[in-house]
């Protein structure tokens, strides 16, 4: 392997790897240093979204909410006895996603040239970078340009010692070989909530502990609530304004100790989920002298345009300002990638859309309400609940609702929020319409196949000019 590359990326996820790809293609001689390790003991591309994140998860989401329509099927005059659900073979499944997935991007990195180091790289002084590979041996090579793309890592939390086999983090329970009975989870988050729904649609009796006194507080509340109290009603025991003060493994059980108003309490699970967020991965990635400043939260501190402190480096996705999530971290990728070369791309973080994949899903993009009164920004909001759109009553997925925001004066959109089925992909439509700068009244004008779950935004525009067709104005 050379030691001088015009492009050097440290990180293989779904930040890392999409750079290394857009900076080979631009005809740039490029390295990806990535030191994660697959199930199997070997490399594997991809970073925690690919192998223990996103894309496992989605697999046993999706195998789970087969199981549990199964067992709803009646209303469809469809009826099975006794569906069962074989755990191991589930999780073999979700494997063997993730292992066509991760050898995808090593195909993609062999044909557009991309040279892959399995080490950990640490950033020393005048862009050298010090590879270590898994036997301790060391390397040194130098790039013209550094991209840091370490992803994150858990948060810990004290006196809860994660083990993966009775303490779990978001790997370990993607990885459970039979559904607990009870399963604990700390955090009502985007991972608590995804694999808690996963193991209490296959069964287990699952109680989520959050310290936050609001659910979903990053989201807009209208929406939160309705999402609360469906998930409650599907058996998610959710406790706000409640804290895990300690947790212990006895006799194979997992004894929790949670405080609640000032009383303490004990819970017994069979298996407990540590999901209170993440962290910057910036464990041994810089050197004393590689000159790159960190903020006082741990980020590595970049400018809009993902720049660091030191001329040629560059850092992206969750290591940096703005949500932690795998598409932001691509399109930053790309961004930098195309900056090195010279040109000039637009990447607009206030319309990243966030996505949570429970049942039915929650999406949005832009400013919720409570942010807008909190501005004092004049805004006018519309509405439509997928129980008034036809094609969710077909499916027989009523639950929920397309809520929209716009400025009360230019009617420009500034936020989209949706509780309901097939929100992940409705969310795009207003993404592209927010992009262009678009007006509630454009999605209204626009055409919607019908009968789609894409009526319910036509409506929601609609609305917000109190000239829906199909809900009281």
């Amino acid at each position: 392997m050379s030691d001088q590359f015009d492009v050097i990326v440290i990180g293989g996820g779904p930040g890392g790897y999409v750079a290394a790809i857009r900076a080979a293609q631009l005809g740039f001689k490029t390295l990806c240093v990535d030191n994660f390790v697959g199930k199997n003991g070997k490399p594997a591309l991809g970073g925690t979204c690919l192998n223990v994140g996103c894309i496992p998860s989605k697999a046993v989401l999706d195998s789970s909410k087969h199981f549990w329509q199964m067992q709803h099927y009646n209303v469809h005059g469809i009826s099975f006895e006794n569906p069962r659900i074989d755990v191991p073979a589930m999780i073999a499944r979700k494997d063997k996603i993730v292992k066509q997935l991760t050898g995808g991007i090593a195909q993609l990195f062999k044909a557009n040239k991309v040279t892959v180091a399995h080490a950990t790289g640490t950033l020393l002084a005048d862009k050298h970078v010090q590879l270590t590979a898994p036997d301790g041996k060391t390397a040194t090579v130098q790039g013209q340009h550094i991209i840091l793309a370490p992803g994150s890592v858990p948060i810990s939390i004290p006196n809860v010692s994660i083990d993966n086999t009775y303490i779990l983090d978001n790997a370990g329970a993607l990885d459970l070989t039979e559904t607990p009975k009870r399963l604990g989870v700390i955090g009502a988050g985007v991972i608590g909530l995804e694999l808690g729904s996963v193991w209490n649609r296959l069964g287990s009796d699952v109680m989520v502990f959050e310290a936050m006194d609001t659910f979903l507080a990053a989201a807009d509340q209208a929406i939160a609530k309705q999402a609360l109290r469906e998930m409650k009603k599907q058996g998610l025991d959710i406790r706000l304004a409640t804290f895990v003060k300690q947790a212990e493994v006895k006799d194979g059980r997992v004894h929790v100790t949670i405080e609640h108003n000032g009383e303490q309490t004990t819970e017994v699970f069979d298996r407990l989920l540590v999901a209170v967020g993440r962290k910057p991965n910036t464990q041994g990635l810089l050197a004393p002298d590689a000159g790159v400043d960190l903020t006082d939260r741990g980020h590595i501190q970049v400018d809009e345009q993902c720049r660091t402190s030191v001329p040629g480096v560059w850092a992206i996705g969750d290591a940096v300002r703005g949500p932690m999530l795998a598409h932001k971290a691509s399109e930053e990728g790309i961004a930098v990638a195309e900056r090195i070369a010279g040109q000039h791309p637009h990447l607009d973080l206030d319309t990243v859309p966030f996505v949570i994949y429970t049942e039915p899903e929650i999406a949005w993009v832009g400013q919720t309400e409570e942010q807008l009164k909190a501005a004092g920004v004049e805004y006018k909001a519309g509405s439509f609940p997928f129980a008034a759109n036809g094609r969710a009553l077909a499916m027989n997925e009523p639950q929920g609702m397309v809520k929209m925001l716009a400025d009360a004066n230019t009617d420009e959109i500034l936020g989209v929020h949706i509780f309901g089925p097939g929100a992940s992909e409705l969310i795009a439509e207003c993404v592209v319409a927010m992009e262009f700068k678009g007006c509630a009244e454009d999605l209204a004008r626009i055409i919607h196949a019908h009968p789609t779950l894409s009526e319910a935004v036509h409506e929601a525009a609609l609305n917000v000019d109190k000239r829906a067709i199909h809900r009281a104005n």
